[in-house]
């Protein structure tokens, strides 16, 4: 796909506030139809750009007061595999797959206690991950990225 400004509007808008942007006010900012802005969504859900509609929970205030980030090595021909497994782990939330170095697959997880932690590294272990290490994370900032329309929507409130 390669996404014209007004997709690039929508997608901007959408990582900034998808739970309470409406389609009505995307379509005022990137200056197309509700109906459209509704189509285009629908299109880029079913093309796989938008691959879901995801919480930003802050594990700490819901009582989970280890959120861990795994270091982790597997070997290049497996590292796919390695990390599909590594998904069967309870506490895992998100995995990435590393294109170069050696630390090559990084795992959060999300844990209650430092047994509970311990148990996580262990099972990553058995499913052949190399756990290099691991880091408590304090928090996660998250924003949209600007290529995806910030100047179409600022523009647009700018004039």
């Amino acid at each position: 796909m390669n996404p014209d400004d007004t997709d690039k509007g929508i997608l901007y808008m959408l990582q900034n506030d998808a739970r309470d942007v409406t389609t009505e006010a995307m379509a005022e900012e990137v200056g197309v139809s509700a109906s459209t802005v509704r189509n285009r969504i629908e299109k880029m859900e079913e093309r796989g750009v938008i691959r879901g509609y995801h919480p930003d929970v802050d594990y700490d205030r819901a009582g989970l007061q280890l959120h861990v980030f795994f270091i982790c090595r597997a070997p290049n021909p497996r590292r796919e595999q390695l990390a599909k497994k590594a998904r069967d782990v309870n506490g895992v939330v998100t995995i990435h797959e590393v294109l170069n170095g050696e630390e090559n697959v990084q795992i959060e997880a999300v844990s209650t206690d430092t047994d509970d932690m311990a148990r996580i590294t262990d099972e990553l272990s058995e499913r052949g991950l190399d756990v290099v290490n691991s880091k408590v994370l304090k928090s996660t900032h998250i924003q949209p990225f600007d290529h995806f329309g910030e100047h179409i929507v600022d523009e647009e409130n700018h004039e």
